[in-house]
């Protein structure tokens, strides 16, 4: 889907979201748009001798709450429109969990499986330079996303200590433990999903035990997602990831999956006590819990009518169109959204940021437990919000990230 629509979509949503606040106009119109988006085109020195020019982008949407935070990806696909979008989605979802942060969102036009492992260390630290002049640990702090991990940020952050003069590690979350990232930030996603699944559950009168559960994307937080719903007892039934999908509707074994096959060339399709099912089949199947947790616009005016879940739970980041949110709504399933759902990330992020300024780091349970008491705040914020304004959960969530903003922006005045 091109980047243009997933901004209308963005913006779409704050406008239902505005109805619901009788937002002023003008403020309306600053939140629709970026506060700064900044493109670069920028030369690397490939291992054969050629010089390929990349275009790259990184986009802060707002500032009123403070700092920016938000991911950086390198796909072939983005674009500055869509780059815009996620920095949107980023700032709701800082302000539905209560951070001090607005968005952003920082993107490279590439394929990562055509580099060396040596030109993409070089593409990240041209990048991180390029950008240099709008990044910082206290104006806007970049993490992983798709395509990048803990050793491009490790790059990332070592640039901008070489230029500083000195190691600055709170520019970038997500880091190796030992360049002073945060124990458990790996898992923090697909945790804050669980913990977000549960609390739904408990509104059903039930637990995640004994529910069968249909998880799209075997990704980092997919197959954490899974590997905690095991543990809490629900039973994984279905899992996909970008070789396939499968099925078994007496339950897949997630540590096996997870060690023996996620990662490897044939992926979880080589596991063989399951029937094989494409991936549009296993969104539709028999199911209490559907966790899309794969990339944006899975679910849409297509295929949301045949959704069986009772519950749908967005790991990823804008899996469901409007048509489908509407479709969904009046069958009576219940949708966690991205904003809320996803959330467990950036409040890892946001506590590996705290440590980094002070110097002084938790320990993983510790972490855990703070990032669960948010993650239960946030979502008994919004459940609140939902009744009162008789409303779907995700106008539920937006009224309060549109609100909270708009407020901190009303508050702080515009200069001069």
């Amino acid at each position: 889907m091109s980047g243009h629509l997933v901004l209308e979509m963005a913006r779409e949503q704050l406008s239902h979201a505005t109805k619901h606040l009788d937002l002023d106009e003008g403020l309306h119109a600053v939140l629709a748009r970026p506060k700064r988006a900044l493109t670069v085109n920028f030369p690397v020195v490939m291992d054969d001798g050629r010089v390929e020019v990349y275009e790259g982008y990184r986009v802060q949407h707002n500032t009123s709450r403070g700092p920016t935070k938000g991911g950086i990806r390198y796909h072939p696909d983005v674009d500055v429109e869509e780059t815009t979008a996620l920095a949107m989605w980023m700032t709701w979802k800082c302000a539905v969990a209560n951070l001090p942060y607005g968005g952003a969102k920082g993107s490279v036009k590439v394929d990562t499986k055509k580099l060396s492992q040596r030109e993409l260390e070089k593409l990240t630290r041209r990048f991180a330079t390029e950008i240099n002049i709008v990044v910082g640990e206290r104006s806007d702090i970049p993490a992983p996303d798709i395509g990048t991990n803990a050793q491009v940020m490790a790059w990332f952050m070592d640039t901008i200590s070489m230029q500083a003069g000195h190691t600055v590690p709170g520019v970038v979350t997500g880091k190796p433990i030992e360049l002073g990232g945060s124990e458990g930030r790996v898992e923090a996603t697909g945790r804050g999903v669980i913990v977000a699944a549960e609390e739904a559950m408990k509104g059903f009168g039930g637990t995640l035990s004994g529910q069968k559960v249909v998880v799209q994307g075997f990704g980092n937080v997919g197959s954490i997602a899974a590997l905690l719903a095991e543990e809490h007892g629900a039973i994984i039934t279905g899992v996909s990831d970008a070789k396939g999908a499968i099925y078994n509707p007496k339950g897949l074994p997630m540590q096996e999956l997870y060690h023996k096959y996620s990662g490897k060339d044939g992926g979880i399709a080589e596991y063989k006590d399951c029937e094989k099912i494409t991936n549009e089949e296993l969104l539709e199947l028999p199911c209490d819990i559907l966790i899309p947790a794969a990339i944006a616009q899975q679910i849409h005016s297509g295929n949301a009518d045949k959704i069986k879940a009772k519950l749908v739970v967005e790991g990823a980041n804008g899996p469901t169109t409007t048509d489908a949110d509407n479709i969904m709504s009046d069958k009576g399933i219940l949708v966690v959204p991205d904003i809320l759902a996803n959330g467990g990330g950036v409040i890892v992020s946001y506590f590996e940021w705290v440590q980094d300024l002070q110097n002084f780091f938790w320990e993983e349970a510790e972490i855990n437990q703070k990032l669960t008491r948010i993650m239960q705040r946030a979502y008994s914020d919004v459940d609140k919000t939902m009744k009162e304004y008789k409303t779907d959960m995700r106008t539920a969530a937006l009224i309060i990230g549109v609100r909270r903003v708009s407020e901190a922006t009303v508050r702080r005045g515009i200069f001069p």
